[in-house]
Parts: C-alpha cells; sequence; structure tokens
C-alpha cells in the first residue's frame, strides 16, 4: 500500500505471476500538479502504481511518436521496468519544467542545461529484439493410460491380451487372464518390445496412428492391414507386399512374428495381441503388479522426449504460432533452444487435471473458476542432451516477438518527458548540454528506439546515476 492509499505492484525486478502489456509509446508521467511531490519524493520510482501509465498527449510535428516504420505486429508491452525508469525520467522532467530548460510552450526549443548530467551514455546502432518471459514446465508432456482390453477371444489361449490406442483409450471393462510381468517406471519400450505380459505370453508395441479394433486375417483389407505389414516389414519379417490387402504372404509372416512371440501361429491378429502407439513410449507410472487381474487401468506413458509446456496467458497470444523460436533457461542458467511445436485451445482450466486419461480428477481439482485464460503451448527442444539431467523442473522460457534491425538505440531512463508532450535527450555538448526532442520506437530490454535532429551513432546523453 502506498501512502496515498493506492496498492503498489511488484517492484521492478520481481517476478509477477501475470504479464502486463502496454504500447510502447506510453510511458509513466503525473499531472502537472503532482510533479513538485515527485521532486521531493525519490522514492516514486520504486512503484510502478504512483507513476500511472497513459498516452501522453503530444503536440502537433515533431513532437508526435509515430509507428517505428515497418512495424506491421500489435505493439509490445512496457515491462514494469521499463516503467519504473520511465518514472524516473518524468521526476527529472520536473526539474527541467520548474528550469524552464524546454521551453514553457512544449514545442520542443533546446536550451542549455544548468549543469552536467550526473552519468552519460552513447548513441548505440544496433538490432532491438522485444521479448517475453514466461514460465514453462521441462517434462515428457502429459500422460496417456493404458487399459486391459475388452473380454474377447485371444489367440493361442483363452485368455486376451491388452489393447490401446496412441492416446491410451482402450476398454476398462477388463479382460480374462493375469497380469505377469511389467516394465519398470521410466523404462523406454520400443517397436516390438513387451508392454506387458498376460499369462506369459508377451504383449508386443507396434507403431501406428490408430489401435487394432478387428481381426485380421486373410481376405481383410484396409489401413489397419497396411500398418500391420509395415511393423512386421521392420521387425525383420518379409515375403509380402506392404499394401491394404492380407493375402496368404501376409499370414506367412504373421506366423513367424508369432513363432518370434512364443505364441501359436495361428496367421491371424487378434485386436489384444499388439499395442499401438504412434513411437517409442516411455513409462511414466505403474499402476498395477504382477498377479493382478487383467483389468482397469496397467500403466501409463509418455513420449521419450523431454518437451517443455506453458499456459500463456491470451494477451500474449500474438507472440506465438508453430514454428516460433525460443530460448528456454534451465534451473542452472543454462540455455538451449525450442521451438512451439503445438498451440492448444485457450482455456481457463489450469493444471493437469485431463493430462493421466485415467478419470480420476473429479471435478474437485481446486480450481477457483476465475483463473484468467490461458493457451496450452508445447515446446520442442532438439538439443536433448542440452537439457542435462533433469527430467522435470521449472524453467523460463524466453518468447522473441518483434526485432528492429540497424536503429538507434538509448538507455529508457535517457528520456525525458517534455512539457508540451513528447520526450527529449539530454545532450553533451563541447559548451555543456542541450535537450533535443526526440520520436520514440520499439522498447526493449531497457532501451528504447529513437531518432531526430542531431541524434546519431556515438552522440553522448545524460543518464541518472
Amino acid at each position: 500500500m502506498t501512502t496515498d492509499g493506492t496498492d503498489a505492484p511488484a517492484v521492478a525486478g520481481e517476478r509477477s505471476g501475470a504479464l502486463e502489456r502496454h504500447t510502447s509509446g506510453q510511458v509513466a508521467t503525473k499531472a502537472a500538479t503532482d510533479l513538485d511531490k515527485a521532486a521531493e519524493a525519490p522514492e516514486v520510482a520504486e512503484t510502478a502504481e504512483e507513476s500511472p501509465v497513459r498516452t501522453l498527449d503530444t503536440a502537433a510535428g515533431e513532437d508526435q511518436d509515430p509507428e517505428p516504420a515497418g512495424s506491421s505486429r500489435v505493439r509490445r508491452p512496457l515491462r514494469t521496468s521499463l516503467i519504473v525508469l520511465a518514472a524516473t525520467a518524468v521526476v527529472a522532467a520536473a526539474g527541467i519544467t520548474a528550469t524552464g530548460a524546454l521551453g514553457g510552450d512544449g514545442e520542443g526549443a533546446a536550451g542549455a542545461a544548468p549543469s552536467a548530467p550526473p552519468a552519460t551514455a552513447e548513441v548505440d546502432r544496433t538490432t532491438l529484439t522485444d521479448s517475453e518471459t514466461v514460465d514453462g514446465n521441462l517434462g515428457y508432456g502429459d500422460a496417456a493410460t493404458v487399459q486391459a482390453p475388452a473380454s474377447s477371444s485371444g489367440t493361442g489361449s483363452d485368455t486376451d491380451s491388452g489393447q490401446a490406442g496412441q492416446n491410451g483409450q482402450g476398454s476398462a471393462s477388463g479382460g480374462d487372464g493375469i497380469v505377469t510381468w511389467l516394465p519398470e517406471e521410466g523404462e523406454v519400450i520400443k517397436r516390438g518390445d513387451t508392454v506387458y505380459r498376460v499369462d506369459e505370453q508377451r504383449v508386443p508395441l507396434l507403431y501406428g496412428s490408430f489401435p487394432l479394433y478387428r481381426t485380421l486375417q486373410p481376405g481383410t483389407e484396409g489401413a489397419d492391414v497396411r500398418m500391420l505389414e509395415k511393423n512386421l516389414r521392420a521387425l525383420g519379417h518379409s515375403g509380402f507386399t506392404v499394401d491394404d490387402t492380407y493375402d496368404a504372404a501376409t499370414a506367412a509372416a504373421v506366423r513367424d512374428w508369432q513363432d518370434d512371440l512364443n505364441r501359436e501361429e495361428t496367421g491371424a491378429v487378434e485386436t489384444g495381441d499388439a499395442l499401438v502407439a504412434p513411437a517409442a513410449r516411455r513409462v511414466a507410472d505403474v499402476k498395477t503388479s504382477p498377479g493382478a487381474a487383467l483389468s482397469g487401468g496397467l500403466l501409463s506413458w509418455t513420449g521419450t522426449e523431454r518437451i517443455v509446456g506453458v499456459d500463456l496467458d491470451v494477451q500474449f497470444e500474438d507472440l506465438v504460432e508453430k514454428g516460433t523460436e525460443a530460448r528456454v533457461t534451465l534451473p542452472d542458467d543454462t540455455t538451449v533452444r525450442a521451438e512451439v511445436t503445438d498451440v492448444g485451445t485457450p482455456s481457463t482450466s489450469r493444471g493437469d487435471e485431463s493430462a493421466s486419461g485415467s478419470g480420476d480428477s473429479g471435478s474437485d481439482s481446486g480450481g477457483s473458476g476465475d483463473d484468467d485464460p490461458t493457451l496450452p503451448l508445447e515446446l520442442t527442444v532438439k538439443d536433448q542432451k542440452g537439457l542435462g539431467r533433469y527430467q522435470a523442473a521449472a524453467v523460463d522460457v524466453t518468447l522473441k516477438a518483434e526485432s528492429r534491425k540497424d536503429v538507434l538505440v538509448v538507455p529508457v531512463n535517457a528520456l525525458v518527458a517534455r512539457k508540451g508532450g513528447g520526450y527529449a535527450v539530454e545532450v553533451v555538448t563541447a559548451d555543456g548540454t542541450e535537450f533535443r526532442p526526440v520520436k520514440t520506437g520499439m522498447f526493449a530490454d531497457s532501451r528504447v528506439e529513437i531518432s531526430g535532429k542531431g541524434i546519431k551513432e556515438g552522440t553522448v546523453v545524460g543518464v541518472p546515476k
């Protein structure tokens, strides 16, 4: 709470749970009647609330701050730190107004400063990049549950092997048999590897986009036949053509595969004889144990590569699309590059309520119902080695918003708010200092793009200590 009874937001440099965006042409300022108080109270720069953000009335002509040339994006926000720095510039403006250094008409007449600035900086020519840093979570993504199959006639015995689709959505009604083996948490299962055993019969993993949903046998045609034949070929079986027709050659290859699995060589594939997933899977959690009946959820699994998930405030939706590059900062301050590979649908629900697909999240998830809408993002990290040994961690994700090449920039706190509107910088000359009007462009990384008469690379300007 500030001295005037308003609530003060976070001090610059502190992490905030919700980012705010303001147009880059906005700057913290006060009404003329408050400037004297600002000059007498240096602590005004400690909070953003005491320097309310608003668009200043600008004078005609050179005082107008136009959109930077070539910019077609939504204007980027000023961070709290920039607002606080701009508040410092406002305090400086109070002193300037009192001395009349910029002239009472606000038209930008340059005047000599009464003394040298406490510190200086040079106008720099560079590429200015605007970005936003948001919270992210490193992990293996949402886990899908592998369910026991529905009871049906099995291959080689009166038991049935498990079956689940790429999302782990199998029937939970339960099959016959006893689970005799399960993998360990963290184990990676590849094509042909055993997912679990029921009555000591192996249930292997095949790669595909949908589960086995019917019996495949000579005379069957369809995309599921082609999927099976692709897997048989990848597992080293041959003598058939990969197509949509299950013929005698396919049946012969299936019998060879069944022999490898120590199963009865029937030449037909039942729905529970294998599980299907898009690629290799990593076991996230084992939900049952050997000796239990084949029913319910057996295990949950994820992809094998670590990814970064972000719940992005929807106000920053314009920052991202598939292919957007980002920088991920790990807990040890090392960084890796990432790319947005999935953009979800905005939602007010947070957390992992539907992550496992097990249906046990319930309705009492703790959501307050008034959460800000968020946009779920998934980012892929190609350099998996660069992630070190982190399996799960909170990370910072810096999203690149906009870049301006070959522009002149100064520290934000070099700006001085002019009485009649607009901004100026205090230029150090051979005869002392003078205030020169400038037009502002992009704000980023505590710097601001400027242009104006007499402003060039290497120009020395005053800044607060």
